[in-house]
């Protein structure tokens, strides 16, 4: 992890009419680190990876990445200044191939290639997370882990500076889990910045280098996983009294 600060989150607002999702949050994110961003459901999580890619706009405050503000850019344009992301639930083209999804990320994303170059440049891509000789099949004949293998893909296909996984280690089974950690952290030795939403306490203590703990739209703790795990309000807001 580096020191120097790669994302900034200032005092971001976010409303839908007269819910407040987002409380007027404040974070940064070094380079080259994994940042957990943890809490209970409905702690404004996924509306702050939103916000950072640009699926909503903030209704107050500023994310700047760069010292470039990304605040009010549109979601097309945050995704060329190097911010990729995956979904909470799985979004893949199913009409498209595996292949053709994942030279959409290059595409449309950081990264610009056309052509065979591109074509080459995605099926690496597929054997980074793990996906060989699938590139020709239909993205909905895949089952639903591997069809998070192919998000991950497009994601990476933009050669992005920061990836936002949003409950990617989801329902895998022990084997996969293992599997998918040591793919996250290959992505911080490759150079990547990763904002980890998760729910595994594994992953979390195993990958990130700290947390930001939300609930109700506030952050209510920052710190290393084994600070931020042991803080009586994490424990009560989020990991329950019998938490050890």
């Amino acid at each position: 992890m580096s020191n120097a600060v790669l994302l900034e989150v200032r005092k971001v607002v976010k409303r839908f009419g007269g819910l407040v999702a987002i409380n007027g949050v404040s974070f940064d994110v070094h380079e080259h680190e994994v940042l957990g961003l943890i809490g209970p459901n409905g702690s404004g999580k996924t509306t702050m990876m939103n916000l950072i890619s640009g699926a909503l706009p903030a209704t107050d405050g500023y994310i700047a990445m760069d010292d470039k503000l990304l605040t009010d850019l549109p979601t097309r344009k945050i995704a060329r200044a190097g911010i990729a992301r995956t979904f909470q639930l799985v979004k893949v083209i199913p009409s498209m191939t595996v292949l053709e999804n994942v030279m959409a990320g290059a595409v449309f994303g950081h990264k610009k290639l056309w052509g065979h170059a591109l074509a080459v440049y995605a099926e690496r891509q597929l054997e980074r997370v793990g996906l060989f000789g699938v590139s020709h099949k239909p993205t909905a004949d895949l089952t639903y882990i591997d069809q998070k293998r192919v998000e991950l893909a497009r994601a990476l296909a933009s050669d992005p500076k920061v990836i936002l996984l949003d409950e990617w280690l989801a329902g895998l089974n022990p084997t996969e889990l293992q599997t998918g950690i040591e793919l996250i952290r290959s992505l911080r030795d490759d150079g990547r910045t990763v904002i980890l939403v998760e729910h595994v306490m594994d992953a979390i203590r195993s990958l990130c280098d700290r947390c930001v703990v939300m609930s109700t739209g506030n952050i209510i703790a920052q710190g290393t996983p084994a600070d931020v795990l042991a803080d009586p309000q994490v424990i009560e807001a989020y990991l329950g009294e019998d938490y050890e």
